[in-house]
């Protein structure tokens, strides 16, 4: 029987890859979005992958939107933590607004989802964690201590939940992406992505397919003696 999938951002980005590549891995997904319907229901069109609209940072959101996917279908044995915003700017000028909205939506919304989740999985004794971190999670960078703190934050939630899934044949893992070629890093002044990109060894910006592969690897069924990882695919920037 087809694996259900839930990948929260999942229907543009780094979440529409790995949405996609779990289809093409069998799997049953259904791909969270917060805010462009447009954009979800053009994904739902091109990918045939159905998508349903709540927002992460809202505990009680999340709940109804995971009751509704498993009664669409079925329990669900993967979830993918993607959804994340950024409001940069440097602690002296940043306001609570900018922080907590990104504390909410980028680490809160790991809790929610796998609040949602984890009973199921612990019942039938399997389920596939991956949280979406990140190289600034690892290294920090200036003008994100909110963003930086968010996905530092998420690879010690992603250790503690290992531990208390192991027994239970739950594995729970974090991706930390390097600068991967999207919507959010093509946004930046390109004599600034010039200078994010000469201090990359391998040379280019990574791909949302090579995050999505890294997420297969994971969930997949045969994947059950790693849990309480991060791996780093980032092109070598940060060795961590």
């Amino acid at each position: 029987m087809a694996r259900v999938a839930v990948v929260t951002g999942g229907t543009r980005g780094i979440g529409e890859a790995i949405s996609v590549a779990l289809r093409d891995k069998g799997c049953k997904v259904a791909a969270n979005y917060g805010g462009n319907a447009d954009v979800a229901n053009a994904f739902t069109k091109s990918a045939g992958i159905k998508s349903y609209k709540w927002d992460v940072s809202d505990f009680a959101q999340c709940q109804a939107g995971i009751k509704q996917i498993e009664a669409e279908l079925g329990p669900v044995d993967i979830l993918v933590n993607n959804a994340g915003i950024t409001r940069d700017g440097t602690m002296h000028k940043m306001t609570f607004e900018q922080w907590n909205q990104v504390i909410q939506t980028n680490l809160s919304s790991c809790f929610n989802m796998c609040r949602a989740v984890i009973e199921g999985m612990r019942a039938r004794k399997f389920g596939r964690i991956v949280n979406i971190g990140s190289i600034n999670g690892q290294a920090g960078q200036y003008g994100q201590v909110n963003y930086a703190a968010a996905k530092s934050g998420i690879h010690g939630f992603t250790k503690a939940l290992a531990q208390e899934g192991a027994a239970m044949g739950i594995t729970v893992n974090a991706v930390a992406p390097g600068y991967i070629h999207t919507d959010m890093v093509r946004a930046v002044p390109p004599n600034v992505l010039e200078k994010i990109v000469a201090r990359i060894p391998v040379g280019r910006l990574g791909k949302a397919s090579e995050i999505a592969r890294t997420v297969c690897f994971l969930v997949d069924d045969e994947g059950g003696f790693i849990t309480g990882s991060t791996l780093s695919v980032n092109g070598g920037q940060h060795m961590y």
